[in-house]
C-alpha cells in the first residue's frame, strides 16, 4: 500500500511540475501572470504542499508553502503588486523552485535523503514577498495569508477563537483513522478552494503532530468571518476523506454535542440546506483537471493512470495468445483435413486476436508532446546563459509512439537541442544579421509517422557544420586517415564517434566529448537510427528514425540450414538470386555484388554465426539486400520463407551476457509451429561481419 501511495505522489507531483513549467514559460514571455495562471500556481503549490506534508517530505512542503503564501498575496491584490523591475527575479526564482522540486523528487525516486538546507531558496522567496508587500508588516486580518492566520489562532473550545470569526464548522474524523493533524491540514487545503480567509482550532496542524490527540478527542474547528464563507466551505467537507461528520456552529449559541458515528440511515452531512449555496466542487483538485466554475457540475473522470508494468503484462499475455492461436491453426494434426467450420472459426479468431493486439498496443502509445514540451525549458535556460536569442518551434507533437520509446528518446532529443543551441546557432546577433538572417535563432523540433516508424528531426537555422574543421580534428584524433577522400556524410559521422568534440573549451553544456555518441547508442538501443545533414551557413538537421513499438513487428522469415532468422521488413530493399559470375572478389571488402550501378558487400550468415548447416554455393541460396542507417549490404541465406507478424521476445540475461547483440542477434520469436526464430539487427550484423573479416 505504501508503495502505491508513493507512486501516486510521484506521478501527481511530476505532472504538476510539467504543468507549472508550461505556465511559467508562457508567463515569462508575456512578462506577467494572468488571473488564471495565478490561481493555477496557487492550486499547484498547495497541492504539492499538502501531499508532501502527508508523505512527510518537509523540504518540499516548506518551499511549496512559502510560494503558496506569495501567490495568495498576488491572488488577493492582482499581479500589479509585483513591480515590473522585480518580475524577472520572480520568474527566475520560480524556475529555480521547479528545479529544486525536480531534484528532490529524483532523490525520492532513488531512495536518497532529501535536502536539509533549503535556506537559499526560502530566503529568495521571502525577499520577494517583502518586495511585494512593500516591506511593512501586513495586518493579520487584511493581507496576511490564511496560513499565517491559522498559525496565530489561539486554541479554544467551541467559543469563537477570534471575535471577527463567528461562523464555524466543527469536524470529526473517522475513529482510529490516525494522523488526524495531517487529515485536518489536507481539509484546510481543500477549504482554501472555496474561501481563503479563516482560522482553525487547533492551529499549526501541519507542523505539530501533538494536535492529533486533541483533534481525535475534541474534533477540529474552522471559523469564518461570514455565513456565506462558511456555506461555501461546507462543499469541501462532502469530498474530504475520513470525515465522519461535521456541524455548522455559531459563536452566539452553544454547539450541540457530537452525535455518535452515523449508521446506515444517518446522512454523513448534517448541515442545513442553503438555497443560495453554489453547486459542490471537488475537494481535492486533480493534477490534470481545471477547477470548474461555480454552478457547474464536475465532469466525470474519463482518464485513469495505469502502471506501465501492468501494460507490459497485458502485452505479454496478448503476445502469448497470438502465438498460441498461430500454433492451433497451423497444427500438424490438421494437415490434409478439410474442416470448413474450423477454418471459418479460425479466421474469426485471427481477426479478434489482431484487434486485441491493436488495442493493447494503442494503450501503450503516448504523444511525444511530453518529451517535446520539456525542450522549451532547455532553450529558455540556454538562451539566457549563452546570451543567444532563440525560439523553439514544435511540429507534430501529437505524434504517438510506444511509452518506453518516448522515455528512451527524451535524452537524445535534449542532447540534439543543446547541440543546436551551443554549436549550431551563431554566437551573436551581428553575425546572423550580416548573413541576412532573423536576429532570433530558431530550433525546429518535429515528429511525423511513416508506416512502421516515427521520424524526429531537430533542425536549426544556424551556421551549420564546418566539415573541413571536423575532418582535420578527426585526423588529429586518429579517427580519420589524411590520405583518404571522405564524403560529407562520412565527415559528419565523425561527430557521433566516442570522445569527439568540436568545442575548443569545456563549457557547462559541451566540450567533454560526451554527447552525440551517447545519442547514437540510446537511439540504437530502441532499434532506431540517427543521421546528420548540414549546409554551411544554413544550419544543421539531426534525424532520428525510431520504430513505433518494439513489442510486435513485421518480419521476413529466412532459413539457414534448419535454423530460422527474422529480418525486419523495414530494413529489406529486395531479394535476389545471383550467379557465381556476378560475384566480385575484392581483396579489401571480400565478396561483392553489383546492384543498380552500386557495389554491395555480401555477408554469409552461415560463416558469420559459425553454423555447420547451410548453403555454400551462392547459386543455391538467396541474397537479401538490406539497409539500415549508413549500412547497406546483401545477406546470403538458404531460403526465403515469407512475411510474418512476429512477437518480439527479449533474450534471457544469461545469453545476453555472451555479447550476442554485438553479432546482430537482438531477440527471438516463437513461430506458429512452436519453433524459435532469431531476430537480426541489420546494423550489428554488418559491424560484426566487418570486425570478423
Amino acid at each position: 500500500m505504501g508503495d502505491s501511495i508513493l507512486d501516486m505522489y510521484l506521478y501527481e507531483t511530476n505532472t504538476l511540475l510539467e504543468q507549472l513549467d508550461g505556465i511559467l514559460l508562457a508567463a515569462e514571455e508575456a512578462d506577467t501572470f494572468s488571473e488564471d495562471s495565478v490561481n493555477e500556481i496557487f492550486r499547484i503549490m498547495h497541492t504539492i504542499k499538502g501531499s508532501s506534508a502527508m508523505m512527510e517530505f518537509t523540504s518540499l512542503m516548506t518551499v511549496a508553502h512559502r510560494i503558496e503564501d506569495m501567490f495568495f498575496l498576488i491572488r488577493e491584490k492582482s499581479m500589479d503588486i509585483v513591480p515590473e523591475q522585480d518580475r524577472p527575479e520572480l520568474f527566475d526564482m520560480l524556475f529555480q523552485a521547479v528545479d529544486f522540486f525536480r531534484s528532490e523528487i529524483e532523490k525520492v525516486e532513488n531512495g536518497e535523503t532529501l535536502s536539509q538546507s533549503i535556506d537559499h531558496i526560502v530566503t529568495k522567496i521571502n525577499s520577494l514577498i517583502d518586495k511585494i508587500q512593500g516591506n511593512p508588516p501586513a495586518p493579520a486580518q487584511e493581507s496576511a495569508p490564511a496560513a499565517a492566520q491559522e498559525e496565530s489562532a489561539p486554541a479554544a473550545g467551541l467559543e469563537a477563537a477570534n471575535p471577527d470569526y463567528l461562523f464555524g464548522i466543527h469536524v470529526f474524523f473517522d475513529e482510529g483513522s490516525g494522523m488526524e493533524n495531517l487529515r485536518a491540514f489536507m481539509l484546510v487545503n481543500s477549504v482554501k478552494d472555496y474561501c481563503g480567509d479563516f482560522i482553525t482550532v487547533p492551529a499549526n496542524t501541519e507542523t505539530d503532530p501533538s494536535t492529533s490527540d486533541i483533534i481525535a478527542d475534541q474534533g477540529f474547528q474552522l471559523w469564518f468571518r461570514t455565513a456565506e464563507d462558511r456555506d461555501a466551505a461546507i462543499h469541501a467537507m462532502d469530498g474530504a476523506g475520513s470525515v465522519r461528520e461535521y456541524q455548522p456552529v455559531d459563536a452566539a449559541k452553544p454547539a450541540p454535542a457530537p452525535a455518535p458515528t452515523p449508521g446506515p440511515e444517518s446522512p454523513k452531512a448534517q448541515a442545513p440546506k442553503q438555497e443560495a449555496a453554489p453547486a459542490p466542487k471537488p475537494a481535492a483538485p486533480k493534477a490534470d483537471a481545471a477547477k470548474p466554475a461555480a454552478g457547474q457540475q464536475h465532469p466525470k473522470e474519463s482518464l485513469i493512470s495505469v502502471n506501465l508494468a501492468k501494460l507490459d503484462q497485458l502485452m505479454a499475455v496478448v503476445s502469448e495468445i497470438v502465438i498460441t492461436e498461430s500454433m492451433v491453426t497451423s497444427s500438424p494434426d490438421l494437415k490434409g483435413l478439410r474442416l470448413d467450420n474450423f477454418t471459418k472459426s479460425a479466421r474469426d479468431l485471427r481477426k479478434l486476436t489482431d484487434d486485441l493486439q491493436d488495442v493493447s498496443m494503442s494503450l501503450r502509445m503516448v504523444p511525444v508532446s511530453g518529451a517535446f514540451q520539456k525542450m522549451n525549458r532547455i532553450v529558455r535556460d540556454m538562451s539566457k546563459k549563452l546570451d543567444k536569442k532563440a525560439k523553439l518551434t514544435l511540429i507534430g507533437e501529437d505524434t504517438e509512439v510506444d511509452k518506453t520509446i518516448v522515455d528512451a528518446i527524451s535524452d537524445p532529443i535534449m542532447h540534439c537541442v543543446r547541440n543546436s543551441m551551443d554549436h549550431g546557432l551563431e554566437e551573436n546577433e551581428a553575425d546572423r544579421i550580416a548573413a541576412g538572417k532573423d536576429p532570433v535563432g530558431e530550433v525546429i523540433l518535429s515528429a511525423r509517422h511513416t508506416g512502421s516508424e516515427v521520424i524526429i528531426e531537430i533542425k536549426d537555422d544556424g551556421q551549420g557544420v564546418d566539415t573541413q574543421y571536423v575532418l582535420s580534428k578527426a585526423i588529429r584524433q586518429g579517427l580519420a586517415s589524411p590520405d583518404h577522400e571522405y564524403s560529407q556524410k562520412e565527415i559528419l559521422n565523425f561527430l557521433m564517434m566516442p570522445g569527439f568534440s568540436t568545442n575548443t573549451e569545456v563549457t557547462e553544456y559541451s566540450g567533454r566529448g560526451v554527447g552525440m555518441d551517447v545519442v547514437k547508442k540510446n537511439v540504437a538501443d530502441v532499434g532506431g537510427t540517427i543521421s546528420i545533414s548540414s549546409e554551411w551557413g544554413k544550419g544543421m538537421t539531426t534525424t532520428l528514425k525510431i520504430p513505433l513499438t518494439m513489442a510486435i513487428m513485421d518480419g521476413m522469415e529466412v532459413s539457414v540450414g534448419s535454423s530460422i532468422f527474422t529480418i525486419p521488413i523495414n530494413s529489406i530493399q529486395s531479394s535476389l538470386k545471383v550467379t557465381a559470375q556476378e560475384v566480385i572478389h575484392d581483396p579489401a571488402q571480400g565478396e561483392m555484388v553489383k546492384i543498380r550501378d552500386n557495389f554491395y558487400p555480401i555477408i554469409r550468415a552461415k560463416e558469420l554465426f559459425g553454423m555447420s548447416e547451410g548453403c555454400d554455393n551462392i547459386e543455391e541460396g538467396i541474397l537479401m539486400w538490406v539497409e539500415s542507417g549508413e549500412h547497406s549490404y546483401c545477406l546470403f541465406v538458404d531460403e526465403l520463407l515469407g512475411e510474418q507478424q512476429i512477437v518480439v521476445k527479449p533474450l534471457p540475461n544469461y545469453i545476453n551476457s555472451f555479447g550476442v547483440k554485438n553479432y546482430g542477434i537482438t531477440g527471438c520469436s516463437i513461430l506458429g509451429d512452436g519453433s524459435i526464430s532469431i531476430i537480426l539487427d541489420v546494423i550489428n550484423v554488418y559491424t560484426a561481419a566487418h570486425s570478423t573479416y
